[in-house]
């Protein structure tokens, strides 16, 4: 399955933020107002952290801090985790299942935030993707410096520790080898 769809093309525009010295009441009432679940933190205009509905339950409600006087900095998650609107659909799905967030704040090639892409984005404008994703808990360990997987060859269908992507599938070092020369 060939995933060519720019995050660019599928990303919510319009991103919620606030400085990260705005308390978690207000954030909270912006989500409310905007029927959204995350807000952006920033500092000196550059987005630093998310806070999000689940943030505000474990980190503030559940702790029994008072909404009204905790800054988002002292709750936000953080180190901001982005992508870029140029990188693709699958970059993205594979950046929320390695970093385990359920959305990532969009940045253009100047770092500028310019939206926000969440796993029902991927879902909405790509409905192969569910398979995907799907199939990617099926998969193995990935091995960020080889760019391996382990699971099932998308072409032959058996399983190998050493698969390699391409073209958005996965293929064992034989059928690699027939790809690239076919």
């Amino acid at each position: 399955m060939k995933l060519d769809v720019k995050i660019g093309e599928c990303m919510t525009v319009g991103v919620l933020a606030l400085p990260v010295s705005a308390t978690v009441k207000q954030a909270a009432q912006l989500l409310k107002k905007s029927h959204v679940g995350s807000v952006i933190a920033t500092e000196k205009g550059k987005a630093v952290g998310i806070l999000t509905e689940r943030d505000i339950v474990y980190a503030v409600v559940a702790e029994g801090k008072d909404a009204a006087k905790t800054p988002l900095k002292s709750v936000m998650s953080k180190p901001l985790k982005v992508i870029k609107a140029s990188q693709s659909v699958e970059d993205a799905a594979l950046a929320l299942k390695e970093n385990k967030v359920k959305r990532l704040p969009v940045v253009d090639q100047k770092g500028q935030l310019v939206g926000i892409v969440s796993e029902g984005d991927l879902i909405r404008v790509y409905p192969g993707m569910v398979d995907v994703m799907s199939e990617s808990s099926e998969l193995g360990p990935y091995d960020k410096e080889k760019h391996l997987y382990a699971g099932k060859c998308e072409q032959c269908g058996l399983y190998s520790e050493e698969l390699r992507m391409q073209n958005g599938r996965l293929y064992c070092d034989e059928c690699m080898e027939e790809e690239e020369s076919a």
